[in-house]
């Protein structure tokens, strides 16, 4: 569903490098990136619209180290798909020189973000977190 926002503006990427900076190389679950594939055939991208990571056990790295990282990389909005507390973290307005996000929003199934970075590109939350048994 994320490719489906981002259409032929942007690249979808799964679980492969991102120069984060020069000492900084982490795997994020799903990058989108400007562009098209052939532009990252020999190149790892080192700008991203949006960076979204998956987290289990890894929210609290999530939360500190990653975003950290994300955030003086420059990245406009990064997201945690927080599984066990079933919502997604918003990250944006990035401050490089700080290392961090101005902002950070919470929503939950039944919400709907909007991409700053691809206007008019709108994720339903339910469509990224996993399916409950009641």
């Amino acid at each position: 569903m994320l490719g489906v926002a981002a259409g032929e503006r942007a690249v979808v990427r799964t679980q492969l490098t991102f120069l984060a900076g020069d000492y900084s190389v982490p795997e994020p679950d799903v990058a989108i990136v400007p562009g098209r594939y052939e532009d990252y055939d020999r190149v790892h991208p080192r700008t991203a619209l949006l960076i979204v990571e998956v987290a289990d056990t890894s929210l609290a790295q999530d939360r500190l180290t990653k975003a950290v990282i994300y955030a003086a990389a420059g990245i406009p909005e990064y997201w945690i798909v927080a599984i066990r507390g079933q919502r997604v973290e918003v990250h944006r307005d990035p401050d490089p020189k700080q290392r961090c996000y101005r902002t950070r929003s919470f929503t939950r199934r039944g919400d709907e973000i909007a991409r700053v970075a691809l206007p008019g590109a709108i994720v339903a939350v339910a469509d990224l977190l996993p399916v409950v048994d009641v």
